[in-house]
């Protein structure tokens, strides 16, 4: 059973940082990329950052300069370092990832969510 576990969410004050980890576990015989998402109350879920197998990187305009996203293949975990945090980083984060399990297909999977709340 592949899934993957989150771990790191919390409350902070502005300008505070949180450190999101998020870890792959099953029988998974390869990860393409993996990234986190964030959804607020009343709001649609938007791209936070991603990151492939390459190290290529994406980020939302919103958060480019303040959060860095990074993975470590070895482990299947993927690392959202969040800093300079606002109220409006405030939402359920989620971590996905495009991953393929032994005796399956490519699949995009997604990990529980974490609350993240910033207090001003």
């Amino acid at each position: 059973q592949v899934q993957l576990v989150e771990s790191g969410g919390g409350l902070v004050q502005v300008g505070g940082s949180l450190r999101l980890s998020c870890a792959a576990s099953g029988n998974i015989f390869s990860i393409a990329a993996m990234g986190w998402y964030r959804q607020a109350p009343g709001k649609e879920r938007e791209l936070v950052a991603a990151i492939t197998s390459g190290g290529s990187t994406n980020y939302a305009d919103s958060v480019k300069g303040r959060f860095t996203i990074s993975r470590d293949n070895a482990k299947n975990t993927v690392y959202l370092q969040m800093n300079s945090l606002k109220p409006e980083d405030t939402a359920v984060y989620y971590c996905n990832a495009n991953m393929l399990p032994y005796s399956n297909r490519w699949t995009y999977y997604w990990g529980q969510g974490t609350q993240v709340t910033v207090s001003s």
